[in-house]
């Protein structure tokens, strides 16, 4: 079973900018469908941004505009690029594989969590 490990969480203030990186274990990451999500505290875990196997890409509307998905699928990692980040922003951070569904939000994850990276958003 593939295996994530976030990386590149931080403490940051409002309108910074941060790059989360998501590397998987195994081989063939470049067939998976892949998610970043997030989590508060005393919250659901929510879905903030896809990209699939053929390169479709869909964002949450709380990100559009500030965050980008991309994927090196030679390094086997996936990476959410944080721009004008907001207190709101302030998470526990992981990724995974997901299967693309017609309800919203869009996808449900597949495999097991990692660890996560903590994002603090905060002056």
């Amino acid at each position: 079973q593939v295996q994530f490990v976030e990386s590149g969480g931080a403490l940051v203030h409002p309108g910074g900018s941060l790059r989360l990186s998501c590397t998987a274990s195994g081989n063939a990451f470049n067939i998976y469908s892949m998610g970043w999500y997030r989590q508060a505290p005393e919250t659901q875990r929510e879905l903030v941004a896809t990209i699939h196997s053929g390169g479709m890409i869909k964002y949450a509307d709380s990100v559009k505009g500030r965050f980008t998905i991309s994927r090196d699928n030679a390094k086997n990692t996936l990476y959410l690029q944080m721009d004008n980040l907001k207190p709101e922003d302030t998470a526990v951070y992981y990724c995974n594989t997901i299967m693309v569904v017609p309800a919203a939000p869009g996808a449900v994850p597949l495999g097991s969590w990692g660890q996560g990276t903590q994002v603090t958003v905060s002056s």
